[in-house]
C-alpha cells in the first residue's frame, strides 16, 4: 500500500504547478488515475513532475519527444487527454 502522506503531497504537487493548464493536465491525470498505481508507477508520477511543465505538457501533447525514461503506458495514458476535466 502506498502511503497516505506521499499521497498527499504528489497531489499538492500535481494540482500546484504554476499555469491552470499544467494544473489541469497533471492534477485531473493524477486524480482519474492514482488509486490503481502500483509502487513502481507511484515512482515514474514522482520523478515526471520534478520536470517542467512545459517539457511534460510537450510529451503529452506530442510536440515534443517523450524522453526514454518516460515511455511506455504512463505516458500513453497521459497522451491521451480523456481525464482533463474543466470547470466551466
Amino acid at each position: 500500500m502506498i502511503e497516505p502522506a506521499r499521497l498527499a503531497r504528489l497531489k499538492f504537487r500535481a494540482w500546484h504547478r504554476g499555469t491552470r493548464e499544467a494544473d489541469y493536465m497533471i492534477g485531473c491525470f493524477f486524480d482519474r488515475f492514482h488509486k490503481d498505481w502500483s509502487e513502481e508507477q507511484v515512482s515514474w508520477f514522482e520523478r515526471l513532475i520534478d520536470e517542467e511543465d512545459v517539457d511534460i505538457m510537450g510529451w503529452a501533447l506530442g510536440t515534443l519527444s517523450i524522453p526514454p525514461e518516460y515511455a511506455g503506458p504512463m505516458m500513453d495514458a497521459m497522451r491521451k487527454l480523456d481525464y482533463v476535466e474543466i470547470p466551466r
